[in-house]
């Protein structure tokens, strides 16, 4: 199918492309509602259990509200000498850039004139437990590497789904956390 072709045919992945370019030329005349604060809050439940409750955030120059509260649970599996209640941190990272890097996808080919049949990312990170339980200094506590696999089965050339993933991967917020610092800041009152 060619390009002229898709734009003659109706695309629906779902996103509001429309809004979301208004909200760019907006936020381009006002680069100060641009600034955004997220947030979450954890309690601990016990053991390795906890309990991170999401709902207001900072942006557009004022508070903002969901109007629903989310809760996210993470724990630690049981060859941990845990409970495994949920996914363990790591995995919910690894979740989040999924999460990201699809919705970008979606987003992207919906601009594009694609549509998506279905989009699956497998992701995978490598992790020696060594840093982690103080067993090698010289061994990183995080991620040593991610791999993220996609199948995309969509009305486009191989070469066009490549390009999706890659400007995906480009304005991805979480892809740039995980790959580039991010200063961190840990206080206890």
């Amino acid at each position: 199918m060619t390009n002229t072709q898709m734009m003659d045919t109706e695309v629906n992945n779902g996103v509001n492309v429309e809004a979301l370019l208004g909200a760019r030329e907006a936020l381009d005349a006002t680069p100060e509602a641009a600034q955004f604060k997220w947030r979450a809050s954890s309690a601990w439940v016990n053991g390795t259990h906890t309990t991170t409750k999401i709902d207001t955030f900072f942006g557009l120059g004022e508070e903002q509200s969901r109007g629903k509260e989310f809760t996210v649970d993470t724990d630690h599996p049981e060859i941990f000498a845990a409970e495994d209640n949920a996914a363990t941190p790591v995995e919910l990272v690894l979740s989040g850039l999924a999460g990201c890097l699809t919705a970008g996808v979606a987003t992207i080919a919906q601009n594009r004139g694609i549509q998506l049949n279905s989009v699956t990312a497998t992701i995978e990170g490598d992790m020696d437990l060594q840093g982690i339980l103080g067993i090698d200094d010289e061994v990183r506590n995080g991620f040593g590497t991610i791999r993220v696999n996609f199948q995309i089965d969509a009305d486009a050339s191989e070469d066009d789904i490549k390009a999706l993933v890659a400007q995906s991967q480009k304005r991805s917020a979480v892809f740039d956390i995980i790959t580039n610092p991010t200063n961190v800041f840990v206080t206890v009152d």
